[in-house]
């Protein structure tokens, strides 16, 4: 049994902000089958502490950055966690990351260092008898851990994931004693980054092994263009670099018995659930695809290619229903082409049941990202018979097998891909999924063929359980 002591600083479904989540909130019960024991150690934010009560106190500190705090041992959902409830750093309105107005919490660097301080004490001493025999952090949010480890006298092996490299957890190199780091590791081969401290280079720089959430991103991020800066160290370590596409929960995701949807077991068992959405986002009918968007509105994301190829879509029928918030200049565009196209239709924010439902009735999903270290979107259209029309790039090109003449003559194709990730190119890619609609039997095809993709943990948790024995053995 090897017992592993996860750091997140979210976790589905107890807070969520994006894919990161997914994983944290997965992966324990998907390794629970490979003799593998894990523990999740999160923030208790508002939300986390309004939906997990009682628990065992199974470590206090006096002075934890500013503030008391203590570490409770809870069993939610299935969940083993050791919810780190520090009322200073954690108990006030807004996100994990930001304030209700969109802008970082000042203290971001100090709540996330404690962390990672609380996440090596108990590496170092246990909770409550319970000892890990590895920590795995997941983003720069845990990066700190290996430094603390250090600092504590403790060996334990530490595995990084990076579900995002844009996200870098940078700050002043002044604040070194404030976040008790040590000034002698304050250098470029540790967490010395352009002369700021870089919680992610410091993860980057000491982890016993790193993985991403793809093949394909794991070989972008040794690039300029992908890797943020962090090209450099990420080259330096590629012998402890490797890719685990994600997986989702094919117990939520299921269209066979989802609660949020009309159930269905093959393509055909869509049309209901197509009617219904249509009438739900006030679309007419049509004889194009129903292509659905669910993303935060961003240039990461690829949406401003979206409103420029809107007019190739709802030129040949096809029609767009967009769930999704953010930039507000993009949420503006958003409504306004909405406003003045009946085939576009936009509703700002986000709603669980509803991405179930639009997953349900769509019949393509639309994922132009820019760069897309793995993506959930894609695999939930592969599960529900929504034919994917993705970016190549990431985990988007390691999910999607593109409908080119071979794929198609050889049955295997799932989805469109594109490439270069411009305007020119998606709107080509909508005139090809227009296209492949109007050829009914293509499309079915493409559908079933999605359908039976392996989307699950299986896969990937064999895979984690492999990184972890060689980081034991490292």
């Amino acid at each position: 049994m090897i017992k592993v002591l996860s750091v997140a600083s979210e976790v589905a479904p107890l807070i969520k902000t994006g894919g990161l989540a997914d994983v944290a909130g997965a992966l324990p019960a998907a390794m629970a089958g490979l003799d593998v024991q894990m523990r999740t150690v999160l923030p208790g934010y508002p939300s986390v502490l309004a939906q997990v009560t009682g628990g065992t106190v199974v470590a206090q500190f006096a002075d934890l950055f500013g503030g008391t705090a203590q570490v409770r041992a809870v069993d939610h959902g299935g969940l083993d966690l050791l919810v780190l409830d520090a009322p200073h750093l954690y108990d006030r309105a807004g996100g994990p990351y930001v304030t209700d107005e969109g802008r970082d919490h000042p203290d971001n660097d100090v709540r996330f260092a404690a962390l990672s301080f609380v996440a090596a004490h108990l590496a170092k001493t246990g909770a409550d008898g319970w000892m890990p025999d590895l920590v795995h952090g997941h983003d720069w949010q845990a990066g700190l851990v290996p430094e603390y480890l250090h600092a504590m006298g403790a060996d334990t092996p530490f595995v990084f994931t990076i579900h995002n490299i844009a996200f870098h957890g940078n700050t002043a190199a002044d604040r070194l004693e404030a976040l008790r780091l040590d000034p002698a590791r304050f250098h470029a081969d540790a967490f010395e980054f352009w002369g700021q401290i870089s919680a992610l280079k410091a993860g980057l720089a000491s982890a016993t092994k790193i993985n991403t959430v793809s093949q394909t991103y794991a070989e972008e991020l040794m690039t300029p263009h992908f890797g943020m800066g962090m090209d450099g160290i990420l080259q330096a370590r590629k012998a402890d670099l490797v890719g685990i596409v994600n997986g989702i929960d094919t117990q939520v995701w299921n269209p066979a018995t989802d609660v949020h949807v009309a159930n269905y077991k093959t393509p055909k068992g869509k049309a209901k659930a197509k009617v219904a959405l249509r009438t739900e986002f006030g679309l007419p009918k049509s004889d194009g695809p129903l292509c659905v968007l669910v993303s935060r509105l961003t240039d990461q994301k690829g949406i401003d290619l979206v409103l420029q190829a809107l007019p190739t879509l709802t030129g040949q029928g096809g029609q767009l229903a967009l769930l999704g918030s953010g930039d507000t200049s993009l949420q503006v565009a958003l409504l306004e082409r909405a406003a003045h196209d009946d085939n576009v239709a936009v509703k700002i924010g986000y709603d669980e049941a509803l991405s179930h439902r639009m997953m349900a009735g769509g019949d393509a999903i639309l994922v132009p990202s820019r760069f897309e270290p793995c993506g959930l979107t894609q695999l939930y259209g592969l599960r529900y018979g929504t034919v994917p029309v993705v970016a190549l790039t990431g985990g988007l090109a390691d999910t999607v097998i593109n409908a080119n003449p071979a794929a198609m003559a050889s049955r295997v194709a799932t989805g469109v891909q594109f490439s270069p990730i411009t305007a020119d190119a998606f709107a080509n890619a909508l005139t090809r999924t227009c296209d492949l609609f109007k050829d009914k039997t293509a499309w079915a095809r493409l559908q079933a063929n999605g359908m039976a993709q392996p989307v699950g943990w299986e896969t990937s948790a064999k895979a984690y359980a492999a990184l972890y024995h060689s980081a034991l053995k490292g």
